[in-house]
């Protein structure tokens, strides 16, 4: 018997959570929630027409349930003014701002490889 068929595999995973990351990955990086907390993070408190300016292409809907989401998760501060007219401001929460290293490691990576995912498009493409 050989030295590599003497090393057994792990066990596959059995069980609803294989990937320990999924639960994160489903809430930080559902359509819309990335460019929403990472705006939040870098620019402060916006109110509603702020935020949906500075997210080029989300419309109101969706940023009104995004962001209601993200709320419902810990993620984003809501804060209300019952002002004439009221007044509705969002900030990302200590929870939220939680991630700020996160993103600046995907930012860094973005930065470094995503030429090389182009270039693996093309040439992949080029192979069809």
């Amino acid at each position: 018997m050989s030295a590599n068929s003497a090393r057994t595999r792990p066990a596959t995973p059995v069980g609803p959570q294989v990937c320990p990351v999924g639960p994160v990955v489903d809430i930080v990086f559902s359509r819309w929630a990335t460019p929403i907390l990472w705006t939040l993070n870098e620019y402060g408190r916006l109110r509603f027409v702020e935020l949906q300016r500075a997210i080029a292409g989300i419309t109101p809907k969706v940023l009104t349930q995004r962001l209601r989401q993200l709320e419902r998760d810990g993620l984003v501060i809501r804060t209300y003014y019952p002002e004439v007219p009221p007044r509705v401001e969002y900030e990302i929460s200590e929870l939220g701002r939680s991630l700020g290293p996160l993103f600046a490691t995907l930012a860094e990576w973005s930065t470094e490889n995503l030429d090389k995912v182009e270039q693996a498009r093309t040439d992949f493409d080029g192979d069809k």
